[in-house]
């Protein structure tokens, strides 16, 4: 596995488009209009070349502390190539490496193990992009930190369902998660970061793979479109947590497996040769082995540990 550094990808140009923009260019029609498509936000260009992730966090919620056998999983959190990170909380402040500053955040949902504004802060972040059915309270929570911590805040941008966003040589597209936060009208999100021909899923905090977005990445069965060629996934439940509360909002190792298995079946994930899925996200409580988790897990699976660093090509 190739541990190199990261090398910095900046931003080039910043532009941004819609679908919608180009309704509003054709001549008016007088009888009922067309709802607008996803957005597709360009910031920069994309890029035909690996994709670099460092897990800066590989925890559940409830890791407060070293475990029993002085394990410790930080809160769930990637770094792309460097530049972009999705989640961020103040326990992976340390894993970022020196001489790196992510400027732009995508938030999966309003969690506290996944959100934090004033860690964001302290980052110096300039661009934020989360769920659009939160903007609002996002705003406030941001304007709040900037006052208390006396920090300039970023631009916050809503994302849709299937909205893209290109940045750093990357595009990200906005997936609905099955997860649920204590506000009802929350719409939580998962991510298909792509650099040409890569294209990689990350499915954290979900229960299973909803079918919007599997239809939405190409991996419905039903409705096929370009394979995935990287995966990683929750596995809040662990082992044998099958029947745990915790089922409505969030996946087994089990539910992984089954995943990955139907998807090679179909031919919807084609990996680079030797590749594990990366499987994030595991809770304390329910996954008892964090010192030899890997001897336990089904190939292709890998539990992925904080400060991993990874290449998809």
């Amino acid at each position: 596995m190739d541990r190199r550094s990261f090398l910095k990808a900046g931003a080039v140009t910043v532009a941004a488009t819609s679908l919608g923009g180009v309704a509003a260019a054709l001549p008016a029609k007088p009888k009922k209009s067309t709802p607008a498509g996803p957005a597709h936000h360009i910031l920069g260009e994309e890029f035909d070349s690996p994709l670099k992730v460092r897990f800066l966090g590989t925890g559940a919620a409830d890791w407060n502390g070293p475990d029993e056998m002085g394990d410790l999983r930080r809160l769930s959190s990637v770094m792309l190539d460097g530049a972009v990170l999705i989640d961020f909380t103040p326990s992976d402040e340390d894993m970022i490496p020196e001489g790196f500053r992510p400027e732009t955040i995508f938030y999966t949902h309003s969690h506290g193990d996944h959100y934090n504004p004033a860690a964001a802060l302290r980052l110096g972040a300039k661009r934020v992009f989360l769920g659009a059915t939160w903007i609002e309270r996002a705003r406030a929570d941001f304007a709040k930190a900037s006052s208390e911590t006396g920090l300039p805040g970023p631009e916050i941008t809503p994302l849709a369902v299937g909205d893209k966003v290109t940045i750093s040589g990357m595009t990200l597209t906005a997936l609905p998660a099955n997860h649920a936060t204590g506000d009802l009208n929350e719409l939580t999100m998962m991510y298909l970061v792509e650099k040409g021909h890569v294209r990689v899923m990350y499915a954290t905090d979900t229960g299973g793979i909803p079918a919007i977005a599997a239809r939405i990445v190409g991996i419905d069965p039903h409705a096929k479109g370009k394979p995935i060629t990287g995966l990683i996934m929750e596995a809040t439940m662990g082992l044998d947590g099958d029947e745990d509360f915790r089922i409505f909002t969030h996946s087994s190792v089990r539910t992984v497996e089954r995943t990955v298995d139907m998807l090679l079946r179909e031919g919807r994930y084609t990996p680079a040769p030797g590749q594990p899925v990366y499987l994030t996200h595991l809770a304390r409580t329910l996954h008892r082995r964090q010192s030899d988790i890997n001897a336990f897990l089904p190939r292709p699976l890998t539990a992925a540990s904080d400060g991993l660093e990874v290449i998809f090509r």
